[in-house]
């Protein structure tokens, strides 16, 4: 596939410089690119509004009337699977990477080395998050991303899939646990959690990040922090 990288920087010569290790990685790995450089935030939500199959954001923090950390908020809104990452002289704003899940922080001047390093977490991890349920729903085949699925839980012989919609079928929850990958916890015989939407564990409920509180079976406790300290 063909990369869609961009570089956001309003510092002609470091937007300069990061454009032009990007393609030296890309040539290197042998990887199709298009690697796009904007001067300012604004400039790349007016690229975005029309056009958000964008793959990696390397994104300045410091920079005019909005900083990186505002638009990565901006984009993170409608878009899960862009891997971001701040390359940034201040090491102030790393806590609130956390909030857009950005994939790394780079220090300027960015060495050539750490930047190829992130960018091939970047691919791997941007891979991983193509990955879909395919559902066949009232005669048709509905992709669900596995990074918009919240939960699954059974009741009676249906499953429901919580994500931005929620889909019921009628099929067994260890048919969903084999297609699922790690980033999915099984508690109980009743309950699949996404990992990456846990906000709070306690011995007896899960709180996620929509405010969601689902019960925890008796023994999942445990497991459940071992899956979430393996994960992050």
């Amino acid at each position: 596939m063909e990369l869609r990288i961009a570089v956001c920087d309003d510092a002609e010569e470091d937007r300069e410089y990061v454009s032009g290790l990007v393609k030296d990685w890309a040539a290197q790995a042998g990887h199709q690119a298009e690697i796009t450089a904007f001067s300012s935030a604004e400039s790349f939500l007016f690229r975005y509004a029309e056009d958000k199959n964008w793959d990696i954001l390397l994104l300045d923090i410091e920079m005019g009337a909005m900083d990186g950390v505002s638009l990565a908020k901006r984009v993170r809104k409608d878009n899960e699977a862009v891997q971001i990452v701040f390359v940034t002289g201040y090491s102030d704003y790393i806590a609130e990477g956390y909030e857009v899940a950005a994939l790394h922080y780079l220090m300027k001047p960015v060495s050539r080395e750490k930047l190829f390093a992130v960018l091939n977490r970047a691919l791997e991890k941007r891979k991983r998050e193509e990955r879909c349920l395919n559902l066949e729903l009232g005669g048709e085949m509905v992709r669900i991303p596995f990074y918009d699925i919240r939960y699954l839980d059974v009741r009676q012989n249906y499953v429901t899939i919580h994500a931005k919609a929620e889909y019921t079928v009628k099929r067994s929850l260890n048919e969903f646990e084999k297609e699922l990958d790690d980033r999915f916890f099984r508690a109980g015989r009743s309950l699949i959690i996404n990992l990456k939407y846990i906000r709070r564990v306690t011995k007896t409920e899960v709180s996620l990040s929509d405010g969601t509180l689902l019960p925890l079976p008796r023994g999942a406790y445990e497991p459940l922090n071992r899956a979430i300290i393996k994960h992050t």
